[in-house]
């Protein structure tokens, strides 16, 4: 049982491949993450990642790490604050807000950095752990 104040981490560096991948699961051909030219006359100024494949990073977490497997979002509130471009690495952590005693449910605080310590995520999640 997770207790308040518990953290995890996970660090990954983003690719190209990540979009195209991210691209044949959802169709997402946006071509803010594919046309240099059109993107690089965006406010982001360049290709940037989608944000499914940033946020995607704290699927991990959670799965994985804390509250650990069997845990499935169940609510989440997330800002994306900055662009997260090919190349960069991206660190997601959440800290537990909030562990119920009478259901498997966490509350948590969640964000994401860049490699420069960029906030490029930042929210909350409610999840559900389902014993396994």
């Amino acid at each position: 049982m997770p207790s308040v104040g518990d953290t995890a981490r996970r660090t990954r560096r983003v690719t190209t491949r990540d979009i195209e991948l991210f691209t044949e699961l959802t169709g997402d051909c946006n071509p803010l993450h594919y046309d240099e030219e059109r993107a690089a006359a965006s406010r982001f100024g360049g290709v940037i990642v989608q944000g499914g494949v940033t946020s995607g990073l704290l699927n991990a977490v959670v799965a994985e790490d804390l509250p650990g497997p069997g845990s499935v979002f169940l609510h989440v509130d997330w800002s994306f604050k900055a662009p997260v471009r090919p190349g960069d690495e991206i660190t997601a952590e959440v800290e537990v807000l909030e562990a119920r005693a009478d259901k498997p449910i966490t509350r948590l605080r969640t964000t994401i950095t860049d490699q420069d310590g960029t906030l490029v995520l930042d929210g909350t999640a409610l999840v559900w752990t389902e014993p396994v």
